[in-house]
Protein backbone atom coordinates (compact mmCIF):
# COMPACT_ATOMS: atom_id res chain seq x y z
CA UNK A 1 0.00 0.00 0.00
CA UNK A 2 1.72 3.41 -0.46
CA UNK A 3 2.06 6.02 1.58
CA UNK A 4 -1.06 8.30 -0.56
CA UNK A 5 -3.59 4.87 -0.11
CA UNK A 6 -2.55 5.10 3.63
CA UNK A 7 -2.62 8.29 4.44
CA UNK A 8 -6.65 8.31 2.45
CA UNK A 9 -7.47 5.29 4.23
CA UNK A 10 -6.68 6.71 7.54
CA UNK A 11 -8.49 10.14 6.36
CA UNK A 12 -12.03 8.09 6.08
CA UNK A 13 -11.73 6.60 9.69
CA UNK A 14 -13.57 8.23 11.97
CA UNK A 15 -11.57 6.69 14.96
CA UNK A 16 -8.06 7.85 12.91
CA UNK A 17 -9.52 11.11 12.67
CA UNK A 18 -10.58 11.55 16.12
CA UNK A 19 -7.53 10.21 17.23
CA UNK A 20 -5.44 12.53 14.97
CA UNK A 21 -7.25 15.79 16.28
CA UNK A 22 -7.12 14.56 20.02
CA UNK A 23 -3.19 14.18 19.68
CA UNK A 24 -2.70 17.08 17.54
CA UNK A 25 -4.31 19.39 20.55
CA UNK A 26 -2.55 17.66 23.06
CA UNK A 27 0.76 18.46 21.04
CA UNK A 28 -0.02 22.01 21.70
CA UNK A 29 -1.31 21.80 25.01
CA UNK A 30 1.92 19.70 26.29
CA UNK A 31 3.94 22.73 24.63
CA UNK A 32 2.25 25.46 26.92
CA UNK A 33 2.30 22.77 29.68
CA UNK A 34 6.15 22.49 29.47
CA UNK A 35 6.53 26.01 29.86
CA UNK A 36 4.03 26.13 32.63
CA UNK A 37 5.69 23.04 34.57
CA UNK A 38 9.14 24.66 33.78
CA UNK A 39 7.99 27.93 34.96
CA UNK A 40 6.95 26.77 38.52
CA UNK A 41 9.93 24.33 38.54
CA UNK A 42 12.38 27.31 39.23
CA UNK A 43 9.76 29.26 41.03
CA UNK A 44 8.10 26.66 43.17
CA UNK A 45 9.22 25.19 46.49
CA UNK A 46 8.92 21.32 47.05
CA UNK A 47 6.56 22.88 49.90
CA UNK A 48 4.77 24.88 46.93
CA UNK A 49 4.81 21.76 45.17
CA UNK A 50 3.01 20.25 47.93
CA UNK A 51 0.28 22.70 48.45
CA UNK A 52 -0.25 22.42 44.82
CA UNK A 53 -0.56 18.32 44.83
CA UNK A 54 -3.31 19.09 47.62
CA UNK A 55 -5.33 21.66 45.57
CA UNK A 56 -5.11 19.34 42.51
CA UNK A 57 -6.33 16.63 45.08
CA UNK A 58 -9.36 17.85 46.28
CA UNK A 59 -10.12 19.70 42.69
CA UNK A 60 -10.14 15.84 41.25
CA UNK A 61 -12.30 14.22 43.97
CA UNK A 62 -14.80 17.27 43.39
CA UNK A 63 -14.96 16.60 39.55
CA UNK A 64 -15.33 13.02 40.38
CA UNK A 65 -18.53 13.66 42.81
CA UNK A 66 -20.37 15.97 40.18
CA UNK A 67 -20.82 12.73 38.43
CA UNK A 68 -19.77 14.64 35.48
CA UNK A 69 -18.24 11.52 33.65
CA UNK A 70 -21.37 9.34 34.26
CA UNK A 71 -23.80 11.78 33.65
CA UNK A 72 -21.95 12.83 30.28
CA UNK A 73 -21.97 8.60 29.33
CA UNK A 74 -25.57 8.60 29.51
CA UNK A 75 -25.97 11.16 27.14
CA UNK A 76 -23.41 9.88 24.67
CA UNK A 77 -25.20 5.96 25.16
CA UNK A 78 -29.06 7.32 25.39
CA UNK A 79 -31.34 6.78 22.45
CA UNK A 80 -32.69 8.82 19.95
CA UNK A 81 -36.07 8.58 21.55
CA UNK A 82 -34.87 9.26 25.19
CA UNK A 83 -32.30 12.05 23.96
CA UNK A 84 -34.63 15.09 24.93
CA UNK A 85 -35.50 13.76 28.22
CA UNK A 86 -32.24 12.77 29.28
CA UNK A 87 -30.59 15.80 28.09
CA UNK A 88 -33.14 18.31 30.05
CA UNK A 89 -32.98 16.14 32.99
CA UNK A 90 -28.93 15.75 33.35
CA UNK A 91 -28.85 19.38 32.48
CA UNK A 92 -30.71 19.89 36.26
CA UNK A 93 -28.64 16.83 37.92
CA UNK A 94 -26.04 18.90 37.08
CA UNK A 95 -26.55 22.02 38.78
CA UNK A 96 -28.06 20.22 41.92
CA UNK A 97 -24.56 17.85 42.42
CA UNK A 98 -22.58 20.96 41.31
CA UNK A 99 -23.87 22.99 43.29
CA UNK A 100 -23.86 20.80 46.40
CA UNK A 101 -20.15 19.64 46.17
CA UNK A 102 -18.84 23.21 45.88
CA UNK A 103 -21.03 23.91 49.14
CA UNK A 104 -19.25 20.52 51.10
CA UNK A 105 -16.04 21.44 49.59
CA UNK A 106 -16.22 24.68 51.46
CA UNK A 107 -17.28 22.98 54.56
CA UNK A 108 -14.66 20.60 54.24
CA UNK A 109 -11.66 23.31 53.57
CA UNK A 110 -10.59 23.80 56.94
CA UNK A 111 -10.19 19.67 57.92
CA UNK A 112 -8.38 19.35 54.55
CA UNK A 113 -5.78 22.03 55.43
CA UNK A 114 -5.25 20.50 59.14
CA UNK A 115 -4.93 17.10 57.44
CA UNK A 116 -2.06 18.86 54.98
CA UNK A 117 -0.74 20.74 58.18
CA UNK A 118 -1.22 24.02 56.08
CA UNK A 119 -3.92 26.84 57.09
CA UNK A 120 -2.90 28.63 53.87
CA UNK A 121 -4.61 26.17 52.25
CA UNK A 122 -8.04 27.03 53.57
CA UNK A 123 -8.60 29.99 51.19
CA UNK A 124 -8.06 28.81 47.94
CA UNK A 125 -9.51 25.32 48.05
CA UNK A 126 -12.74 27.52 48.64
CA UNK A 127 -12.29 30.05 46.24
CA UNK A 128 -11.71 26.50 43.97
CA UNK A 129 -15.09 25.88 44.59
CA UNK A 130 -16.44 28.18 42.33
CA UNK A 131 -15.07 26.43 39.24
CA UNK A 132 -17.86 23.87 39.65
CA UNK A 133 -20.67 26.33 39.79
CA UNK A 134 -19.27 27.24 35.40
CA UNK A 135 -19.66 23.25 34.86
CA UNK A 136 -23.33 23.02 34.19
CA UNK A 137 -23.49 25.92 31.84
CA UNK A 138 -21.45 23.65 29.59
CA UNK A 139 -21.51 19.78 30.02
CA UNK A 140 -24.45 18.43 28.47
CA UNK A 141 -23.08 20.25 24.82
CA UNK A 142 -20.07 19.00 25.22
CA UNK A 143 -21.64 15.30 25.77
CA UNK A 144 -23.87 15.66 22.92
CA UNK A 145 -20.58 16.95 20.65
CA UNK A 146 -18.89 13.86 21.92
CA UNK A 147 -22.36 11.77 20.97
CA UNK A 148 -21.96 12.94 17.73
CA UNK A 149 -18.15 11.52 17.18
CA UNK A 150 -17.35 15.02 16.72
CA UNK A 151 -14.27 14.85 19.13
CA UNK A 152 -12.04 17.90 17.05
CA UNK A 153 -14.60 20.08 19.12
CA UNK A 154 -13.59 18.54 22.16
CA UNK A 155 -9.93 18.62 21.11
CA UNK A 156 -9.56 22.14 20.52
CA UNK A 157 -11.96 23.16 23.48
CA UNK A 158 -9.35 21.71 25.91
CA UNK A 159 -6.62 22.61 24.03
CA UNK A 160 -7.92 26.24 24.23
CA UNK A 161 -8.70 25.75 27.91
CA UNK A 162 -5.39 24.75 28.90
CA UNK A 163 -3.45 27.43 27.03
CA UNK A 164 -5.62 30.25 28.70
CA UNK A 165 -5.06 28.16 31.56
CA UNK A 166 -1.34 28.36 31.37
CA UNK A 167 -1.03 31.55 30.51
CA UNK A 168 -2.60 32.93 33.48
CA UNK A 169 -0.66 30.50 35.68
CA UNK A 170 2.81 31.52 34.53
CA UNK A 171 2.07 35.29 34.66
CA UNK A 172 0.99 35.22 38.15
CA UNK A 173 3.57 32.11 39.44
CA UNK A 174 6.01 34.79 38.13
CA UNK A 175 4.06 37.63 39.62
CA UNK A 176 4.82 35.67 43.21
CA UNK A 177 0.96 35.10 43.69
CA UNK A 178 2.54 31.12 44.46
CA UNK A 179 -0.39 28.56 44.78
CA UNK A 180 -3.07 31.56 43.79
CA UNK A 181 -2.04 31.38 40.63
CA UNK A 182 -2.96 27.23 40.38
CA UNK A 183 -5.92 28.42 41.82
CA UNK A 184 -7.23 31.42 39.85
CA UNK A 185 -5.80 29.31 36.52
CA UNK A 186 -8.62 26.63 37.00
CA UNK A 187 -11.58 28.70 38.20
CA UNK A 188 -10.77 31.75 34.99
CA UNK A 189 -10.17 29.15 32.07
CA UNK A 190 -13.79 27.32 32.59
CA UNK A 191 -15.43 30.00 30.52
CA UNK A 192 -13.42 29.22 27.35
CA UNK A 193 -15.58 25.50 27.45
CA UNK A 194 -18.72 27.96 27.64
CA UNK A 195 -17.86 29.84 24.56
CA UNK A 196 -16.94 26.69 22.21
CA UNK A 197 -19.58 24.25 23.39
CA UNK A 198 -22.18 27.14 22.83
CA UNK A 199 -21.05 28.15 19.31
CA UNK A 200 -20.60 24.44 17.91
CA UNK A 201 -23.87 23.02 19.38
CA UNK A 202 -27.37 24.59 19.08
CA UNK A 203 -29.08 22.45 22.52
CA UNK A 204 -30.07 25.37 25.09
CA UNK A 205 -31.79 23.73 28.31
CA UNK A 206 -36.12 23.91 28.80
CA UNK A 207 -36.88 26.50 30.74
CA UNK A 208 -39.43 24.41 32.83
CA UNK A 209 -37.63 22.22 35.69
CA UNK A 210 -38.20 18.66 35.79
CA UNK A 211 -36.34 15.58 36.79
CA UNK A 212 -37.87 12.75 34.45
CA UNK A 213 -35.99 9.41 34.50
CA UNK A 214 -33.59 11.04 36.93
CA UNK A 215 -32.91 7.11 38.65
CA UNK A 216 -31.58 5.86 35.73
CA UNK A 217 -29.11 8.64 35.07
CA UNK A 218 -28.18 8.42 38.66
CA UNK A 219 -28.04 4.69 38.25
CA UNK A 220 -25.67 4.66 35.84
CA UNK A 221 -23.84 7.98 36.70
CA UNK A 222 -23.09 6.28 40.35
CA UNK A 223 -21.89 3.41 38.98
CA UNK A 224 -19.27 5.31 37.07
CA UNK A 225 -18.73 7.60 39.60
CA UNK A 226 -17.70 4.26 41.81
CA UNK A 227 -15.03 3.89 38.56
CA UNK A 228 -13.96 7.15 38.34
CA UNK A 229 -13.68 7.59 42.41
CA UNK A 230 -11.58 4.21 42.69
CA UNK A 231 -9.39 5.50 40.16
CA UNK A 232 -9.02 8.87 41.87
CA UNK A 233 -8.75 7.29 45.29
CA UNK A 234 -5.73 5.36 43.64
CA UNK A 235 -4.06 8.07 41.62
CA UNK A 236 -4.08 10.16 44.68
CA UNK A 237 -3.17 7.85 48.02
CA UNK A 238 0.33 7.75 47.38
CA UNK A 239 -0.31 11.69 47.90
CA UNK A 240 -1.63 11.32 50.71
CA UNK A 241 0.41 8.81 52.34
CA UNK A 242 3.78 10.35 51.66
CA UNK A 243 2.20 14.29 52.70
CA UNK A 244 0.91 12.14 55.75
CA UNK A 245 4.36 10.16 56.47
CA UNK A 246 6.93 12.28 55.09
CA UNK A 247 5.77 15.84 55.09
CA UNK A 248 5.15 18.13 52.22
CA UNK A 249 8.71 18.93 51.05
CA UNK A 250 8.82 15.20 49.83
CA UNK A 251 5.00 15.44 48.72
CA UNK A 252 6.45 18.07 46.59
CA UNK A 253 8.90 16.07 44.55
CA UNK A 254 7.13 13.23 44.46
CA UNK A 255 4.64 15.10 43.05
CA UNK A 256 6.81 16.80 40.40
CA UNK A 257 8.09 13.40 39.41
CA UNK A 258 4.85 12.01 38.86
CA UNK A 259 3.55 14.92 37.28
CA UNK A 260 6.70 15.53 35.00
CA UNK A 261 7.32 11.76 34.11
CA UNK A 262 3.46 10.34 33.68
CA UNK A 263 1.50 13.79 33.07
CA UNK A 264 2.59 13.84 29.02
CA UNK A 265 1.16 9.96 29.42
CA UNK A 266 -1.69 10.69 31.02
CA UNK A 267 -2.78 13.12 29.04
CA UNK A 268 -2.16 10.83 25.47
CA UNK A 269 -4.07 8.06 27.31
CA UNK A 270 -6.94 10.64 28.32
CA UNK A 271 -7.41 11.04 24.28
CA UNK A 272 -6.98 7.84 23.63
CA UNK A 273 -9.80 6.95 26.40
CA UNK A 274 -12.21 10.30 24.70
CA UNK A 275 -11.98 8.19 21.37
CA UNK A 276 -12.49 4.80 22.41
CA UNK A 277 -15.50 5.19 24.15
CA UNK A 278 -17.88 5.83 21.29
CA UNK A 279 -15.80 3.89 18.84
CA UNK A 280 -16.66 1.35 20.82
CA UNK A 281 -20.57 2.48 21.10
CA UNK A 282 -20.85 2.41 17.80
CA UNK A 283 -20.68 -0.92 17.10
CA UNK A 284 -22.19 -2.20 20.53
CA UNK A 285 -24.35 -4.71 19.24
CA UNK A 286 -22.08 -6.52 16.97
CA UNK A 287 -20.02 -8.51 18.68
CA UNK A 288 -17.19 -9.24 15.91
CA UNK A 289 -16.54 -5.50 15.25
CA UNK A 290 -16.37 -4.37 18.70
CA UNK A 291 -13.90 -7.39 19.22
CA UNK A 292 -11.67 -5.86 16.18
CA UNK A 293 -12.30 -2.31 17.35
CA UNK A 294 -10.83 -3.46 21.17
CA UNK A 295 -8.30 -5.40 20.48
CA UNK A 296 -7.50 -2.56 17.50
CA UNK A 297 -6.84 -0.49 21.09
CA UNK A 298 -4.00 -2.84 22.11
CA UNK A 299 -2.48 -1.80 18.65
CA UNK A 300 -3.01 1.45 19.38
CA UNK A 301 -1.32 1.46 22.74
CA UNK A 302 1.71 -0.29 21.61
CA UNK A 303 2.11 2.30 18.37
CA UNK A 304 1.64 5.32 20.75
CA UNK A 305 1.77 5.00 24.34
CA UNK A 306 5.23 2.70 24.55
CA UNK A 307 7.20 4.81 22.32
CA UNK A 308 6.83 7.84 24.26
CA UNK A 309 7.24 5.90 27.74
CA UNK A 310 10.62 4.94 26.38
CA UNK A 311 11.65 7.98 24.72
CA UNK A 312 11.24 9.70 28.12
CA UNK A 313 12.64 7.49 30.23
CA UNK A 314 15.79 7.23 28.38
CA UNK A 315 16.34 11.00 28.51
CA UNK A 316 15.23 11.72 31.72
CA UNK A 317 18.64 11.92 33.22
CA UNK A 318 19.48 14.47 29.98
CA UNK A 319 16.31 16.82 30.12
CA UNK A 320 15.28 17.23 34.02
CA UNK A 321 18.26 19.21 34.92
CA UNK A 322 18.38 21.24 32.10
CA UNK A 323 14.77 21.98 31.63
CA UNK A 324 13.37 22.15 35.37
CA UNK A 325 16.80 22.55 37.09
CA UNK A 326 19.45 20.94 39.24
CA UNK A 327 17.52 20.85 42.05
CA UNK A 328 14.90 18.10 40.91
CA UNK A 329 17.53 15.55 39.83
CA UNK A 330 17.02 13.01 42.61
CA UNK A 331 13.61 13.38 41.75
CA UNK A 332 15.07 11.24 38.12
CA UNK A 333 14.33 7.38 39.80
CA UNK A 334 11.01 7.83 40.77
CA UNK A 335 10.14 10.19 37.62
CA UNK A 336 11.19 6.50 35.26
CA UNK A 337 9.37 4.67 37.65
CA UNK A 338 5.86 6.18 37.32
CA UNK A 339 6.61 6.55 33.26
CA UNK A 340 6.68 2.78 32.87
CA UNK A 341 3.10 2.59 34.78
CA UNK A 342 2.06 4.61 31.97
CA UNK A 343 1.17 1.30 29.98
CA UNK A 344 -1.08 -0.44 32.67
CA UNK A 345 -2.90 2.16 32.55
CA UNK A 346 -3.79 2.72 29.15
CA UNK A 347 -4.66 -1.06 29.09
CA UNK A 348 -7.09 -0.74 32.16
CA UNK A 349 -8.47 2.35 30.42
CA UNK A 350 -9.61 0.13 27.23
CA UNK A 351 -11.04 -2.25 29.43
CA UNK A 352 -13.43 0.18 30.95
CA UNK A 353 -13.98 1.66 28.23
CA UNK A 354 -15.45 -1.82 26.41
CA UNK A 355 -17.26 -2.70 29.89
CA UNK A 356 -19.08 0.49 29.67
CA UNK A 357 -19.85 0.39 26.55
CA UNK A 358 -21.21 -3.64 27.25
CA UNK A 359 -23.31 -1.97 30.56
CA UNK A 360 -21.41 -3.58 32.35
CA UNK A 361 -20.12 -1.35 34.81
CA UNK A 362 -20.57 -3.19 37.25
CA UNK A 363 -17.68 -5.32 36.66
CA UNK A 364 -15.33 -2.90 36.41
CA UNK A 365 -16.69 -1.45 39.95
CA UNK A 366 -15.67 -4.75 41.64
CA UNK A 367 -12.40 -5.13 39.75
CA UNK A 368 -11.53 -1.61 40.87
CA UNK A 369 -12.53 -1.86 45.08
CA UNK A 370 -10.52 -5.30 44.58
CA UNK A 371 -7.96 -3.63 43.11
CA UNK A 372 -7.85 -0.28 44.71
CA UNK A 373 -7.81 -2.16 48.47
CA UNK A 374 -4.74 -4.09 47.07
CA UNK A 375 -3.47 -0.96 45.38
CA UNK A 376 -3.65 1.26 48.98
CA UNK A 377 -2.11 -1.85 51.23
CA UNK A 378 1.41 -2.02 49.08
CA UNK A 379 1.82 1.67 49.19
CA UNK A 380 0.81 2.10 52.84
CA UNK A 381 3.56 -0.54 53.28
CA UNK A 382 6.02 1.23 51.18
CA UNK A 383 6.33 4.62 52.04
CA UNK A 384 7.96 3.99 54.96
CA UNK A 385 11.17 2.96 52.52
CA UNK A 386 10.64 6.42 50.95
CA UNK A 387 9.45 7.84 48.04
CA UNK A 388 11.78 5.05 46.12
CA UNK A 389 9.71 2.68 46.99
CA UNK A 390 6.25 3.95 46.54
CA UNK A 391 7.28 4.59 42.82
CA UNK A 392 8.49 1.04 42.62
CA UNK A 393 5.27 -0.17 44.17
CA UNK A 394 2.87 1.96 41.66
CA UNK A 395 4.74 0.47 38.88
CA UNK A 396 4.56 -3.31 40.34
CA UNK A 397 1.20 -3.43 41.71
CA UNK A 398 -0.42 -1.86 38.02
CA UNK A 399 1.54 -4.24 35.98
CA UNK A 400 1.21 -7.44 37.62
CA UNK A 401 -2.55 -6.89 38.38
CA UNK A 402 -3.93 -5.14 35.12
CA UNK A 403 -2.89 -7.96 32.27
CA UNK A 404 -4.13 -10.74 34.41
CA UNK A 405 -7.79 -8.70 34.44
CA UNK A 406 -7.48 -7.96 30.92
CA UNK A 407 -6.97 -11.60 30.32
CA UNK A 408 -10.05 -12.23 31.91
CA UNK A 409 -11.91 -9.13 30.37
CA UNK A 410 -11.12 -11.21 26.81
CA UNK A 411 -12.45 -14.33 27.97
CA UNK A 412 -15.51 -13.77 29.62
CA UNK A 413 -16.66 -10.80 26.66
CA UNK A 414 -15.30 -12.62 23.98
CA UNK A 415 -14.58 -16.01 24.87
CA UNK A 416 -17.67 -17.01 27.14
CA UNK A 417 -20.16 -15.20 25.06
CA UNK A 418 -19.15 -16.00 21.46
Amino acid sequence: MTLTQTLKRLSSNQFARNVGWLGGAELVQRVFRLATTVTLARVFTPEDYGMVSAIYTTFEFGNVLCLRGGIGAKVVQASDSELAIITNTSYWLNWLLCGAIALIQCALAYPIAQFYGSSELFLPICVLALSYLILPVFLVQSSLVERENRLHVRAWGSAAQTIVSNLIMVVLAALGWGVWAVVWAIVCSYPVWIFITYRNHDWRPRQDFNLNQWQDILRFGSQMLGVELLNRIRFNIDYLLVAHFLGLEVLGLYFFAFNAGLGISLSVIGSLTLAWYPHFCQVRTDLNQLKQRYFGSFKTILTIVVPIVLLQTSLAPLYVPIVFGPQWTSAIPILILICFSAIPIALSRANSQLLQTLDQIVIDLRWNVIFTVFFAVCIYFAVSGGITWVGITVLLTQAICVPFFTIWVIHYVFGWRS
